[in-house]
């Protein structure tokens, strides 16, 4: 994101308020809602003053560019980012759980997938600069809050980093219609880094070489594939069952 960005809908600008309140310069509400969720903004909003501006649908949809705003915009500064993986992961305690997303250009997809990643409790979430969406106010949207909360780092070489995480000890694993095991024959405890590819095209040639393993998701229908959003949960929270549900 920019040095000063817009966020929006109730959920989005929730999160904000809540975990890095002093980054928030102003919130615009739809002055005709007067229900408990507007209400219950508004005063997180000035509790922690914050300066709360009332405003009218068309002006919220000028200021978000499109009319999915739900009556709440927010003037926010970027938060710090995080600038290194060596960075993140000397931050992580326990076994770590990376998502590596490989060509996800689709901003829809990148928000479900830090949604999924947020909920099972990923540390990082990986993706090459050229050939992926960046964080914007869609995939902070779609993300639920998640953007705020799950470190997204876009990476100059995916494969060098996934690389660097594979001297760390952490497994590379892979998912491809075509894996020799499924998921659920797969071992997925201990340290771990899920790659997945986009929908369509899978993982590029080099970033399936440097896997340690490939996977599968059983499909029993018609279709081929999964969104890679839900894909992400598929993998994600099979890990998570493995390890006992812990974080």
């Amino acid at each position: 994101m920019s040095s000063r960005s817009i966020l929006f809908g109730f959920h989005v600008v929730g999160v904000r308020l809540k975990t890095a309140p002093q980054s928030v310069h102003e919130v615009h509400i739809d002055s005709t809602r007067r229900d408990a969720r507007m209400r219950q903004l508004v005063e997180r909003a000035r509790a922690a003053d914050v300066r709360v501006v009332d405003s009218d649908d068309a002006r919220l949809t000028q200021l978000v560019g499109n009319p999915r705003h739900q009556g709440v915009a927010a003037r926010v500064d970027a938060l710090p980012q995080v600038h290194s993986l060596d960075d993140l992961m000397d931050a992580v305690e326990g076994p770590p759980l990376v998502l590596a997303l490989d060509g996800v250009t689709d901003p829809h997809n990148l928000g479900a997938c830090l949604r999924v990643a947020d909920g099972a409790g990923v540390h990082a979430v990986l993706a090459p600069k050229d050939h992926a969406v960046g964080l914007n106010a869609t995939v902070a949207k779609v993300a639920s809050g998640a953007a705020e909360t799950v470190p997204y780092l876009m990476v100059t070489n995916l494969v060098r980093s996934l690389n660097e995480l594979k001297e760390r000890d952490i497994r590379i694993v892979g998912t491809s219609d075509d894996a020799p095991i499924t998921l659920y024959e797969a071992d997925l405890k201990g340290p771990m880094a899920l790659v997945l590819g986009a929908e369509g095209k899978g993982l590029r040639q080099l970033t399936r070489k440097t896997c340690d393993l490939l996977v599968r998701i059983p499909m029993l229908g018609a279709v081929e594939s999964l969104n890679v959003s839900v894909a992400a949960g598929v993998c994600l929270y099979e890990a998570r069952r493995q390890r006992g549900g812990q974080p």
